[in-house]
């Protein structure tokens, strides 16, 4: 196909598609003459992947660019691809390590080792949940550490969901892109039931005790 149908069947702009073949995230087209060149179907699912990776993922050019890189690569194995897609998406922050975030960053160490997770303790998502966890302290609500593994408890269900799920693709490329497209919609999606939760609990906690002391002549109008 040319490359005015490829934009056609992706919905990528022409100058964008030559945008992204400069910076690497693209092959080049078979050449077929001096001015024209052909493209294929593994240009269409390699487009895909780009604009999931950018407009799902948020990634940076340079961040897609290895991740593509690592697609590439045969040697490079899927837990290791999964990371270079993923990786990415972990929040850095730009934060002194004071005496807070050290506790932290041990108070981590420690979970991950009970746990038995296969994962580097100083991973750019180990180093984020030290730094939350940094924060919770600093705003007198420390003692939320004590519901870290029944968080955890939850991390690994969802998890292993999402792999489920991703593990039913066979090409590398679709592969990744649904762990991409899985992790940033899923965390929504988690974050969404999370809200949905609380508002039950709330309510079974706080609500029908509200609604006791409605009756009782003591209460206010209660939650929603």
């Amino acid at each position: 196909m040319r490359i005015g149908e490829l934009s056609r069947r992706t919905g990528v702009s022409v100058p964008t598609i030559k945008f992204y073949v400069r910076e690497g995230l693209l092959p080049a087209g078979e050449l077929t003459s001096p001015n024209q060149a052909s493209y294929g179907e593994a240009h269409v699912r390699r487009l895909r992947l780009i604009r999931a990776l950018l407009d799902v993922g948020g990634l940076s050019v340079a961040a897609i660019r290895g991740v593509v890189v690592a697609v590439d690569d045969p040697e490079r194995s899927v837990h290791r691809v999964l990371g270079a897609a993923t990786g990415p998406m972990v929040p850095r922050y730009d934060r002194e390590p004071g005496e807070g975030v050290e506790e932290a960053r041990k108070t981590v160490t420690e979970l991950i080792a009970a746990r038995g997770w296969h994962t580097n303790t100083s991973s750019p998502a180990a180093e984020a949940l030290a730094v939350a966890l940094a924060a919770l302290d600093e705003v007198g609500h420390g003692r939320f550490a004590e519901v870290l593994d029944a968080y955890a408890d939850a991390a690994e269900r969802v998890a292993r969901a999402d792999l489920d799920y991703v593990a039913h693709h066979v090409a590398r490329e679709e592969l990744v892109e649904s762990a991409v497209v899985g992790t940033v919609l899923g965390d929504a999606i988690f974050s969404a039931l999370r809200r949905l939760a609380h508002m039950d609990a709330s309510e079974r906690t706080f609500g029908r005790a509200a609604q006791a002391g409605e009756r009782d002549g003591e209460g206010g109008p209660g939650l929603p």
